[in-house]
């Protein structure tokens, strides 16, 4: 497997533990690009109408088979940042597995909805734009220019209700909803960086899982009984994944499993109780994600 798909011997055979047969399969795709996927924004457009205006601008596109918000780019990668339709917020480049991340949420208008670990917020605009630009939306991120960054971006997709956090929001915020899209290994990505692979070392399978635990924790404190925490990671590893869900689940009994995207996610994306797509199977990326929620007593 290492030599076949160019990877590292300790990286091959951490592949084959957490994927068993489908292995193979999921190391060759590493070595093929992925998709350039586009999220449209429902405040400016249409997914329909989002297609229809890039052909006007000489892009042709095809629905992504996940999220319904997806367009996949068909043929050569065009300048997606000199399109007009880009500078008037019809839409942000996200894969489609990330988009399925932020449906999960399931983000409704006049809520309070927290994206914990929020980077340069492509799932913060994609909650904005479900909650039509209503209710109270926090950010918060360790990192200020990807806060920067994020309120840029709001702008010029329609939103006013963005409230970048610069420091963790207090416990017992009473959020409806709160996205905890924790910093992880990132193994689901390598084919977007293809000397990634050679870059980390063994070690990185085991040094995310208590700093995972203890955000999820925090989050967890934020969210108000009946409300909703969704734990995502873009990796694939146990350790990171259902170790740190159940760590969690037997820590706060006040905190169930429930299916991912009841009614609407395929079951072809579920595993286990738990959302899990990758680049051989779903042509995503690889995410991770639990849907937890916080018992109304």
């Amino acid at each position: 497997l290492a030599l076949r798909y160019s990877l590292p011997d300790w990286l091959a055979d951490h592949f084959s533990r957490e994927l068993g047969p489908d292995a193979d399969a999921f190391c060759a795709h590493l070595n093929v690009p992925g998709p350039i996927t586009l999220r449209v924004n429902p405040l400016r457009s249409s997914r329909e109408e989002l297609a229809e205006r890039l052909r006007s601008e000489g892009v042709s596109t095809l629905p992504g088979p996940w999220s319904p918000l997806a367009l996949h780019i068909d043929g050569p990668r065009p300048n997606l940042y000199a399109l007009p339709s880009l500078q008037e917020g019809r839409f942000e480049v996200q894969d489609e597995g990330s988009q399925l991340l932020g449906l999960l949420l399931e983000a409704l208008p006049g809520e309070t909805v927290v994206d914990l670990c929020a980077g340069a917020g492509g799932k913060t605009l994609q909650f904005g734009a479900a909650m039509r630009d209503s209710g109270r939306l926090f950010a918060h991120d360790p990192d200020p220019e990807r806060l920067d960054r994020l309120l840029q971006r709001s702008s010029r997709a329609g939103l006013t209700r963005v409230q970048v956090l610069r420091t963790p929001p207090t416990p017992g915020l009473g959020a409806d909803r709160v996205l905890v899209d924790a910093p992880c290994s990132e193994l689901g990505s390598l084919r977007r960086g293809p000397d990634q692979r050679f870059r980390i070392t063994p070690d990185v399978l085991a040094r995310f899982p208590p700093l995972q635990f203890d955000i999820l924790q925090r989050g967890a404190d934020l969210v108000r009984p009946g409300g909703r925490l969704v734990y995502a990671t873009c990796t694939v590893n146990r350790a990171e994944n259902e170790d740190v869900v159940s760590a969690f689940l037997a820590a706060r009994p006040d905190y169930r499993l429930t299916r991912p995207g009841a009614g609407w996610l395929s079951d072809a994306c579920v595993r286990d109780g738990f959302l899990f797509v990758a680049p051989h199977s779903h042509g995503t990326d690889a995410f991770f994600a639990a849907v937890l929620e916080r018992s109304a007593g």
